[in-house]
């Protein structure tokens, strides 16, 4: 699990390796309906080399 402490250090999911930017203990993605948005942990990471930001759970993530 993952935590604001080591933000800017590289995480994996075990499929992909990010710097991770971010933790949220109470995030609701705007994108999804209104109906259908719930609060959960969320963590942010930044593809190592560029791309597109990508999010998992922080239990989903350990640092490498």
């Amino acid at each position: 699990m993952v935590t604001n402490s080591v933000v800017g250090q590289r995480v994996t999911d075990g499929e992909r390796v990010g710097v991770l930017t971010a933790v949220d203990r109470r995030w609701t993605d705007p994108a999804k309906p209104r109906w259908a948005r719930i609060t959960e942990p969320t963590a942010f990471v930044r593809p190592v080399g560029g791309g597109v930001e990508w999010t998992a759970p922080p239990n989903a993530l350990r640092v490498v």
